[in-house]
């Protein structure tokens, strides 16, 4: 299993009128988790997208816990539990500064050729960075 952390705060244009995050506002930690969690493994959505892959979100699902609230100090955990194939699935755990849980998500993203627009296996050179932690 890999798992990433990354840390954003909350800012006033994230939030509604109680000051709470927006719901919506959620998935875009979640891209924020993911795109770092790539990172950290060495590659890229940019490095993908430059070798003809693309990643569009297939499902998302998000359990609410507790609020965010304006300028809480969110701690992003990203996990990737299985090996990719024609899709990846990424496991999300949103904690504030206190420690407490806010928030757990899934997403899953489908690998696309751009040349076909057709799904494809993902890229070996990304499997051989992921497979050592498996």
């Amino acid at each position: 299993m890999y798992v990433s952390e990354t840390t954003v705060r909350v800012r006033y244009a994230e939030t509604d009128r109680m000051g709470y995050v927006y719901y919506g506002n959620y998935t875009q930690y979640y891209e924020i988790g993911r795109v770092e969690a790539l990172r950290q493994l060495g590659t890229s959505y940019k490095e993908m997208e430059d070798n003809g892959i693309m990643l569009p979100v297939y499902t998302c699902n998000i359990k609410y816990i507790k609020p965010a609230l304006y300028d809480d100090l969110l701690l992003i955990k990203t996990a990737i539990k299985e090996l990719p194939t024609v899709r990846i699935s990424f496991d999300y755990e949103i904690y504030n500064q206190k420690g407490e849980l806010l928030n757990t998500a899934n997403t899953v993203l489908v690998f696309i050729n751009t040349s076909s627009n057709k799904p494809c296996p993902a890229p070996e050179s990304f499997m051989e960075k992921l497979r050592k932690f498996f």
